[in-house]
């Protein structure tokens, strides 16, 4: 590590620097991020493309006591890095490490936690309505990647802000790319901003005033650039018309121009949108190569950029190898997502169908309104959206989709934990969340092979349909040549027995089937049952068993609480077993009303309990009584 770099504890020490050790600053971070990252992984790319500005907010501003966001925020680390969290690094995205995202518990530095797009120009705003009602002077800059500004929050907040408060910085972080290269008018007016000859123009002239500062101040280049911003475009600027100053665009590398330009914003009454160029993956030849690849990876040769090969399928290929396929046999079918191809696998299903292939942006609330639309039309639209994403839509998905009953098909990626990320990426919810919706179909696969039938089910439902399948690779089991429909609310009984039913959801059968084989050790019998559908749930199953074993036990990758086990306790209940003589006890395995942090997956279901020894524990005294209800015919 650069001696620079170790004598940095707080955004106090960068302060005491000039622009040649803060520019030799800069390389060090990003070789520190180059190192450390490649042992732990995390969001490379986008850091290495912000160490600049990140430099420049924390030498301008004054944080915890001015309110810094940053859009999604995963692009924070040099942020943490000068917030005083230099030595525990290392740790991050580690079981009882840093975050990946903002934290509001882990610093006062970090001002609001998000790990959704779209959310800091409101947050800031709130913050800076709060602060002006209250009398305060601090500062309020809000850091938003050009892919926020396809999210339909960003320009609700446009709406709201000149007419809300007089003081707050809004910097366009533009450099293309989300995680994928970034769709749309927007991503095009945005080019047309930096591709105008004017911008070169301005570009060579900002460093000629650099140069010559000297008493000349950062108001001179600012204004500049707005004069070069407004004659680009006719009538005048997007953002001016929103009631913001628009300047820029200017170079997100130049400290000395982003210091100084920042100096001059901050005297503005008015609030301001500074457009700042900066290039994702700076400095790492590999992550320029591959931008995809770097905005977010595991670990890698810090040397090449090379990384172990998976060496099996991933649940997200199969899914997008099976489109492909369906979508060959079936006209109607069309692809949606909503700024995720490479996450979802839909930049598989692109190159066959591209006229049936549809990125909206970092847009899930259009996606699936979207989706209604083309249903109307008699297209069977498949709208790949990660679990913790479709929570966005919820109320389109009520309104638009399941109260017209429309052949919609939610394929759900990461439902489930989501490890490394944390608790904003954490599919934990979505059973609860779509179960409620009357016409709504719910299927969760217990492996590959699986999941391509409930595919082949899902596009011949009349009405609207959800898959939940986990992030990751697949169970590695043969698949058949043809995908086969599944009778709808028809579970699967793996295997039977009269002592216990074990219900494992999706790839939580593995549990059950584990779970089933201890028992069995132990002189019980044990039914091990892949429900395969949530909704409707199969309860010609249920009751078979209910009169049949003394407890059932449900295992789920989701929460307990309006989950999978929750349906079956109703479901049993409705048909009478939770009365006295008939009732038969539900051991629920899941997760804990509470966010769960980030960690690796066995190290947290050891923790939270979501594991067969907590189901042992919790059915072995239920069985050992051998009370067996006494049932009358209903």
């Amino acid at each position: 590590m650069g001696t620079l770099l170790e004598s940095i504890h707080s955004p106090a020490d960068l302060k005491l620097l000039n622009f040649a050790q803060m520019t030799e600053l800069a390389e060090e971070i990003r070789e520190f991020l180059i190192q450390t990252l490649s042992k732990t992984g995390g969001h490379l790319g986008p850091n290495l493309g912000v160490v600049e500005l990140t430099l420049a907010l924390h030498t301008v501003f004054n944080t915890p006591e001015d309110k810094l966001l940053f859009d999604v925020s995963h692009q924070a680390y040099i942020h943490k890095i000068l917030t005083g969290r230099l030595d525990r690094f290392e740790t991050i995205r580690q079981p009882g490490g840093l975050n990946g995202f903002m934290l509001r518990t882990e610093s006062e530095h970090d001002c609001y936690g998000a790990g959704h797009a779209g959310t800091a120009l409101s947050a800031a705003l709130g913050m800076a309505v709060a602060r002006d009602l209250s009398g305060g002077k601090e500062h309020v800059v809000a850091v938003a990647g050009d892919a926020a500004f396809t999210n339909g929050i960003s320009f609700e907040a446009l709406n709201n802000i000149a007419e809300q408060t007089k003081r707050l910085i809004v910097v366009l972080n533009d450099n293309e790319w989300s995680i994928d290269r970034n769709v749309g008018a927007i991503a095009r007016y945005l080019h047309r901003i930096v591709t105008t000859e004017h911008y070169k123009t301005l570009h060579d002239s900002a460093h000629r005033i650099i140069e010559k500062l000297g008493g000349k101040t950062a108001a001179e280049v600012a204004r500049r650039a707005e004069e070069a911003a407004k004659s680009m475009l006719w009538p005048s600027i997007l953002f001016e018309e929103f009631g913001l100053r628009y300047f820029g665009p200017i170079d997100g590398h130049n400290l000395p121009l982003l210091v100084e330009t920042f100096k001059f914003l901050k005297a503005e009454n008015h609030p301001v949108l500074l457009h700042v160029l900066t290039q994702k993956g700076r400095g790492f030849q590999p992550a320029l190569d591959k931008v995809k690849k770097f905005h977010g990876l595991g670990p890698y040769d810090p040397d090449t950029g090379k990384t172990e090969p998976a060496g099996c399928l991933t649940y997200a290929e199969v899914f997008a190898n099976t489109l492909v396929d369906l979508a060959g046999q079936d006209e109607r079918i069309v692809a949606i997502t909503a700024a995720m191809p490479n996450g979802t696998g839909l930049d598989l299903f692109r190159p066959h169908f591209p006229k049936r292939y549809f990125d909206v942006g970092i847009a899930e609330e259009h996606a699936v309104v979207f989706a209604a639309g083309m249903a109307t039309r008699g297209y069977r639209p498949v709208c790949a959206i990660y679990s913790t994403f479709l929570q966005r839509a919820f109320d389109p998905i009520v309104h638009d989709v399941c109260l017209q009953k429309l052949p919609v098909v939610f394929c759900m990626d990461r439902a489930g934990l989501s490890c490394d990320d944390g608790p904003t990426h954490h599919g934990l919810f979505d059973i609860a969340y779509l179960r409620g919706i009357p016409e709504m179909v719910l299927m969760a696969p217990k492996d590959e092979d699986e999941l391509a039938d409930m595919m082949k089910t899902a596009i011949q439902l009349p009405g609207p349909s959800a898959i939940r399948y986990p992030r990751g690779a697949v169970a590695g089991v043969a698949r058949k040549a043809k995908p086969q429909a599944i009778p709808v609310g028809k579970a699967e009984v793996l295997q039977d027995g009269s002592d216990v039913a074990i219900l494992g959801l999706g790839p939580m059968a593995t549990l059950a089937r584990e779970l089933a084989g201890r028992l069995e050790r132990d002189g019980y019998s044990a039914a091990v049952i892949n429900p395969r559908f949530v909704k409707p749930l199969d309860r010609e199953m249920l009751e078979l068993y209910a009169r049949r074993v003394t407890a059932f036990v449900t295992f789920e990758d989701h929460v307990k609480m309006g989950g999978f086990g929750s349906a079956v306790i109703e479901a049993l209940e409705e048909m009478g077993f939770a009365e006295m003589g008939r009732a038969v006890p539900v051991v629920r395995i899941g997760w804990p009303d509470r966010f769960i942090e980030h960690g690796k997956v066995d190290g947290l279901r050891a923790k939270y309990g979501v594991t067969v020894d907590e189901a042992q524990a919790q059915v072995l005294p239920l069985l050992a009584r051998r009370m067996r209800p006494t049932l009358v015919a209903s």
